[in-house]
């Protein structure tokens, strides 16, 4: 079922219920029609010029002219077989009219040339004719339609015409004269009359007696009960037609899909999708948009030039959702030369939603193209369309509807950021943000609120060209702001006064709101300390530590105070920090890492040994040997006693081992054995012993054995031999028990 049947179904329920309800008054007598001699008024000839184009504005307006010359004009105009376009501008205001229920004076003017018309053979002439009639009640056309079916003369094409509209009529009578013409002689008529009854889902009849009684039953129902069994009849008949016409588009759209994604190049796909975005059929259009959408917001896609120029022409298409998809992918591509006809169809826009999405777009377009130039260099033409973009982003800055009014904040933001207008000019904007803000702070729309103080704020940004003026505007405003009940706006405000001045925000933030209810806000104050912190901040950064998603940003933060603080500040945090009865809850990680910076601080000397102890005792512990190894050798050579050195080897031996260092364990070995031999209860011997009981992962123990063996030892060590062999008879056995495993794996 066909798009176009579809609509006039539709069409004919919304007649029915307007000729239902509404009756119309006797009109007045015929207007007199000044002779085509008289001299006409200089506008009206304008209109008449544009109408004989085709304009359908310039019918509408002589439709309702008081001059009679106007009205002469149309009549011609209807006529005239020769000019099809003025004739059907005519008809189209007619039917323009009568949907806006605008009434018409004299309107039995129009009848006979209205019917006139059916005897061309233009459908689409013949079809808008017959769609104007529907000004007239039934009866008021009935005779003149009839002198047309019962005309002998009259060719079968305009009975045919005729048919079309009393099929367009949800009239008992002319349903009626519908079934009465099944039975007309020439068979053409017959025909049509039959197939307009089937569209409508009246029944025919088989034979004239049945078609007469169901005439006789139409008439027993009257015809408020013939319109309402009508309309249920029409209403299940559109559902099913819907149904048929949607499953078709489901169908054809799935082709499409398939054809779209067989393509692997991506010239290839936007060569496609070129084709199908100029489609007569809008569900066409709108499928091949929403393809090109989709690819647009892929991550790291780009859409082919060729798809440019196309994506321009829609944003005046005459499909609503077509223009409003098109303005939504225009707003993702603004670096497309589109500026000048995204402003114009802004002004000719008629729908809201349409016209706030074409403003979004101009104002990424306008924004790019002023930035990709020197303000120097930027043409007269773009400076123009700069100061209109403002003027409607202005005009939506002042609207009530929260979108509009954020949107047009958005496009202010985005233009005043840029070089190149005058002071006065930005200060006037400046001030309008403040005033739409203050208006807006007794509003319960705590969103919008929040959205404007963000857009202010972003004016007051490094990359702002109006930050100096815009920070002396709105800081009051930021700070204000900071009492507000709504997260977002208090938000807002800490983003603006961080852009003012980053070190007097913190200052006057750390005092009241590093307890914030809202995170987002702790956070950023955070963010503010690790940019601009200092010593101060510690103790409330301290805090933080182990406070869920604050705690690692607070820690950061710490580090970077730390790396920039003195001796004195690090040793007043040592403890705080690493002794294990520390209130701040460190991991060994965080605790290494100020230990790092403690030991490379200047003027620290006197506590690097302590801070090394501390630091090959946490890489012992969290298995980072080598790490472990190279402090806890440093701690070796500078013991300054046997003793001291004794208690630091075994971690070191075992260090050495786990960290894959045979070498410098056998360095190690061999100073021991230099000065006694090893016997099995040495803390030497116990610690190897445990290294091949169960070496680590990733170690091999055959190399540590293989440089102990290699050890030039002294005579006199029959202790340290022993062991060495029961090591190695340790090794060979776990060998061989390990050669089934290797080999079945």
């Amino acid at each position: 079922m066909s798009a176009k049947r579809l609509y006039l179904v539709i069409l004919m329920l919304a007649i029915g219920f307007q000729q239902a309800s509404i009756a119309q008054e006797k009109p007045p007598a015929p207007a007199q029609i000044t002779p085509a001699t008289a001299e006409l008024d200089p506008q009206l000839k304008v209109n008449k010029d544009a109408l004989l184009n085709g304009s359908i504005d310039a019918a509408t307006v002589m439709l309702f002219h008081d001059d009679p010359k106007a009205r002469e004009i149309l009549l011609d105009a209807l006529i005239q077989n020769e000019n099809g376009p003025a004739r059907m501008a005519v008809c189209k205001a007619i039917i323009q009219a009568r949907v806006a229920k605008k009434t018409i004076q004299n309107d039995q003017d129009f009848i006979e040339p209205l019917l006139g018309i059916l005897n061309t053979e233009n459908d689409a002439e013949t079809q808008l004719a017959a769609e104007a009639t529907l000004i007239f009640e039934y009866d008021k056309i009935r005779d003149s339609l009839e002198k047309i079916f019962t005309d002998p003369n009259k060719p079968a094409k305009t009975k045919i015409n005729a048919i079309h509209a009393l099929k367009l009529r949800l009239d008992m009578k002319a349903t009626i004269r519908l079934i009465e013409l099944v039975d007309d002689p020439d068979k053409q008529v017959s025909a049509e009359a039959e197939n307009a009854l089937h569209s409508l889902g009246i029944p025919v009849g088989e034979d004239p007696q049945t078609r007469k009684q169901n005439i006789n039953a139409i008439k027993q129902q009257g015809q408020v009960a013939f319109l309402r069994a009508q309309l249920i009849r029409q209403d299940a008949q559109m559902r099913k037609e819907r149904a048929a016409l949607d499953l078709w588009q489901r169908r054809y759209k799935l082709e499409l899909d398939k054809r779209y994604e067989s393509i692997s190049e991506d010239a290839a796909k936007g060569e496609f999708l070129a084709t199908y975005l100029v489609d007569p059929e809008t569900v066409v259009r709108l499928w091949a948009l929403d393809k090109a959408y989709k690819w647009r917001v892929a991550p790291g896609s780009k859409l082919p030039e060729k798809l440019s120029p196309v994506l321009i022409k829609l944003i005046s298409d005459s499909d609503r959702d077509v223009r409003l998809i098109t303005a939504e992918l225009l707003a993702l591509m603004p670096k497309l030369n589109s500026a000048s006809p995204l402003l114009a169809q802004l002004g000719a826009e008629q729908d809201d939603q349409v016209k706030t999405k074409l403003l979004v777009a101009l104002g990424g377009a306008c924004s790019n193209a002023i930035l990709s130039n020197p303000a120097a260099t930027i043409s007269p033409e773009m400076k123009e369309i700069r100061k209109q973009t403002l003027e409607w982003a202005a005009k939506f800055l002042s609207e009530e509807n929260a979108e509009k009014a954020r949107n047009g904040a958005e496009v202010i933001n985005k233009l005043l950021k840029r070089d190149g207008l005058e002071p006065k000019e930005v200060d006037k904007y400046l001030v309008m943000l403040s005033e739409r803000y203050n208006k807006q702070k007794d509003n319960p729309d705590r969103t919008l609120r929040g959205e404007l103080l963000s857009e202010m704020a972003a004016l007051c940004a490094q990359d702002s060209t109006c930050k100096v003026n815009a920070a002396k505007l709105f800081e009051n405003l930021f700070v204000e702001a900071l009492r507000d009940e709504a997260n977002f706006v208090r938000e807002a405000a800490v983003d603006g006064l961080a852009y003012i001045d980053k070190t007097k925000a913190l200052k006057l933030l750390r005092n009241e709101f590093i307890n914030d209810p809202s995170l987002i806000l702790r956070e950023k104050i955070i963010a503010l300390a690790n940019a601009v912190g200092g010593k101060e901040d510690l103790n409330w950064l301290a805090e933080k530590i182990g406070a869920n998603s604050e705690s690692e940003p607070a820690w950061q933060a710490m580090l970077k105070i730390f790396n920039g603080s003195d001796a004195g500040v690090l040793k007043e945090w040592m403890d705080k920090l690493i002794l294990q009865s520390s209130k701040v809850k460190l991991s060994n990680e965080q605790r290494i890492d100020f230990l790092k910076i403690a030991e490379a601080a200047k003027g620290n000397s006197e506590n690097k040994p302590e801070i090394r102890k501390r630091l090959a005792g946490l890489y012992y512990s969290t298995g980072q040997y080598e790490q472990a190894e190279a402090y806890l050798s440093i701690l070796y050579e500078i013991a300054q006693t046997p003793e001291a050195k004794k208690a630091i080897l075994p971690n070191l031996l075992d260090a050495c081992l786990r960290g894959a260092k045979p070498e410098r364990t056998a360095e190690l070995v061999k100073s021991c054995l230099t000065e006694g031999d090893l016997d099995p209860n040495s803390i030497i011997v116990q610690t190897i012993d445990n290294y091949f009981s169960k070496p680590p992962v990733g170690t091999d123990p055959s190399e540590v054995l293989k440089v102990l063996v290699a050890i030039k030892v002294p005579q006199g060590r029959p202790q340290w031999n022993q062991q060495l062999k029961g090591w190695t008879d340790f090794l060979g056995k776990a060998k061989e028990l390990d050669k089934p495993n290797q080999q079945s794996s």
